[in-house]
């Protein structure tokens, strides 16, 4: 007997089912795969902002680094090194620092990801998922966070260097 004839003869036969509805269960884990995604529509709102609050974080960072050490760079100029010089010290620096942060984040992201959906996703609400990384969009984070956090370097830098005399007379 074909599945809705089933059905149809169930619902006749049982007052009880004569409202439900008939899904299979391809249908259901579609369904509730659609749901699901859309429940982490706000999560990628939120990855977004937090992307582009960490943006801000290491530029602001690297901006006051820069300010903080006008006095380092007027010795540096004082003893000899051009403005263009003192701004790509500072941004290999960052740029260094910032490769490293960005190796950090993804070594304890790889590992907080395994034990959530390993450990805690199986114990604590009994389903599985399979393990999926974004890699262009992780990719593209990290080249953007490695590029604008060396460009703001680079400019806290440009700016801070200024007339090395002036700045080391400056009290502080």
């Amino acid at each position: 007997m074909p599945r809705d004839q089933a059905w149809r003869a169930l619902r006749a036969a049982v007052d009880a089912v004569a409202g439900f509805e008939w899904r299979s269960s391809a249908e259901l884990r579609e369904r509730s795969l659609r749901i699901f995604d859309r429940s982490f529509a706000v999560t990628y709102a939120l990855e977004a902002i937090a992307i582009a609050v960490a943006l801000f974080g290491v530029a602001s960072t690297w901006a006051g680094e820069g300010l903080a050490r006008r006095r380092e760079f007027a010795t540096l100029q004082h003893l000899g090194l051009a403005r263009r010089q003192i701004a790509a010290s500072f941004a290999i620096e960052a740029l260094l620092q910032i490769a490293l942060a960005i190796a950090w984040g993804t070594i304890v992201g790889l590992a907080i990801a395994l034990v959530l959906i390993r450990r805690v996703n199986p114990q604590s609400f009994h389903w599985t998922m399979q393990l999926s990384w974004p890699g262009s969009l992780l990719a593209a984070s990290a080249l953007a966070l490695l590029a604008l956090g060396t460009l703001a370097a680079v400019l806290a830098a440009l700016h801070a260097v200024g007339d090395p005399v002036r700045t080391l007379a400056e009290d502080t």
